[in-house]
């Protein structure tokens, strides 16, 4: 994926290249059906920028990385009000299990093997604290990750409520402590200013976002690249959760051990309150 070998590039961007960056990933139409010429005058750079930019990421030249930018066209995103007004697929659920398949491929792909190892042992250390933060449009699976981590460790803390909430509860941050961030364009204001508040507190950062260059990124340690391409007009959170489940289930073959002790403590308060039906 273009957004994933910009991820990996992104700290040996200058600045005139993290432009034709913004550009490949906001605007890719001008990308996959635009010049050179045309994509450095958005970036405000020359056409020899724009090659070089494409080389640093690993392409021939500027044609090679056209051709991805074109086949990856129908994963970006856009706003619901646009896609709305476009014409829909006559027979949704085949045209809906091409895109999702697509989503679940390309979010898992795009997966660092060594960042995502590195993630999994923050989650997995006894010594931190977890928080989980998600944006409205992703607050369910925020909600979601947070419960299937507590069922294998303990101390997972959900922020949210909004500005006031979270920046109280940001005091109880510390250093070994990890916060996963979900959010997607369009980023709301009080994640973002929640996420500064915690890095500052010396926390670990995981984002997982729609771009290489959304804002969570550049505050994040650790960012895994969400391809989020719906069958309607709203994003899809299939790739989301694709990647939340490979996230627990990293962690649960991590603390097996201290995880299935965990578990049967679960069971047992569930059974002798007699919590749940099984039929």
């Amino acid at each position: 994926m273009v957004a994933g070998r910009i991820d990996e590039r992104r700290n040996e961007l200058t600045p005139a290249e993290r432009r034709i960056a913004d550009v490949v990933l906001t605007h890719p139409q001008a990308v996959a059906f635009g010049t050179v010429a045309d994509v450095a005058r958005r970036a405000e750079t020359s056409g020899a920028t724009v090659v070089r930019f494409a080389m640093k990421l690993g392409y021939s030249g500027f044609s090679e990385l056209q051709e991805e930018v074109q086949g990856e066209l129908s994963h970006r995103l856009r706003p619901a009000a646009e896609r709305i007004r476009e014409r829909q697929p006559s027979e949704v659920v085949t045209s809906a299990m091409s895109i999702e398949l697509d989503n679940v491929q390309g979010t898992l792909e795009g997966i660092d093997r060594r960042t995502f190892n590195a993630v999994v042992s923050r989650l997995a250390d006894p010594k931190g604290q977890v928080f989980v933060l998600a944006g409205a449009t992703t607050r369910g699976i925020g909600l979601l990750l947070a419960d299937d981590l507590a069922m294998l460790r303990g101390r997972i803390h959900l922020l949210e409520g909004g500005d006031v909430q979270a920046a109280r509860r940001s005091v109880d941050v510390e250093r070994s402590d990890t916060l996963v961030v979900l959010d997607f364009r369009r980023y709301e204001h009080w994640v973002l200013e929640a996420v500064r508040r915690t890095g500052q507190h010396g926390a670990y950062v995981v984002a997982l976002t729609d771009s290489a260059l959304s804002p969570l990124a550049d505050l994040a340690d650790a960012t895994f690249v969400i391809a989020a391409q719906g069958a309607g007009p709203f994003d899809s959170h299939v790739g989301t959760l694709a990647l939340v489940n490979a996230l627990v289930a990293g962690l649960a073959a991590k603390v097996q051990t201290s995880a299935t002790a965990r578990l049967d403590r679960i069971e047992d308060a569930w059974r002798a309150a007699g919590s749940l039906v099984d039929r």
